[in-house]
């Protein structure tokens, strides 16, 4: 069951000006990759000052899902579990595949980080961490599904090729990625990620927006 939650300690009910409701975008499809490297450190990149989305904000390596991204090569398919948790929660338009293999191209376009060999990417490697939805009236709208890897099983090479499109692209100890310029949800999953690497069986959380807060659920 849903249950109101609190993102941030700041963050306070969403209230129009002068009651009125402007009509929120349609969240568009997106996917996130955390990549883990020897337990201790995580890939992360600064977005540019001039993105109107986030601008400055250190983050996972994501973006949205492409129509081609369903039937893109994979190595190895997601495990049954894994496809099954990503069908909950509702308005699920598309396949689940479709979302892990976004996450790992927004990898290679983001963060120059290749998954997987000349058969592709072994989508069996990545779990499922998080779903959540930007609230509305932002920027930018998202339903974001949040993929968590470990580098030694899914990477080709752990070093960034150039060109990348995020800034500043590098591996951070855990302690000192919670210390960048976040977004509050990358330091919430961020604490999923480190709960989970500490051995907390978790099952992934699903953030929205409802009737002026967040709200949570764990999906199972």
């Amino acid at each position: 069951m849903a249950s109101e939650f609190r993102l941030n300690p700041d963050e306070k009910p969403f209230d129009p000006p002068d009651g009125l409701k402007p009509k929120a975008d349609k969240p568009r499809d997106a996917a996130t990759l955390i990549l883990v490297r020897g337990g201790r450190e995580v890939m992360m990149g600064q977005r540019a000052k001039g993105h109107v989305f986030m601008p400055d904000k250190w983050v996972f390596p994501g973006g949205r899902v492409d129509p081609g991204d369903a039937k893109a090569k994979a190595g190895a398919e997601l495990t049954p579990e894994t496809e099954a948790l990503l069908k909950l929660g509702g308005a699920v338009r598309r396949p689940p595949r479709a979302f892990a293999l976004a996450a790992v191209r927004e990898t290679r376009e983001e963060a120059g980080l290749k998954l997987g060999g000349p058969g592709g990417p072994d989508l069996s490697k990545l779990a499922f961490v998080c779903r959540a939805i930007t609230p509305p009236y932002r920027t930018r709208r998202f339903d974001a599904r949040f993929f968590l890897g470990h580098a030694e099983a899914v990477l080709a090479d752990d070093k960034p090729e150039a060109g990348e499109e995020l800034l500043h692209t590098r591996w951070f100890a855990l302690d000192e990625a919670e210390a960048l310029d976040l977004p509050s949800i990358t330091r919430f999953v961020l604490k999923e990620v480190r709960a989970r690497l500490a051995g907390e069986a978790l099952d992934p959380p699903f953030l929205r927006w409802s009737r002026g807060a967040h709200t949570m659920e764990r999906l199972r």
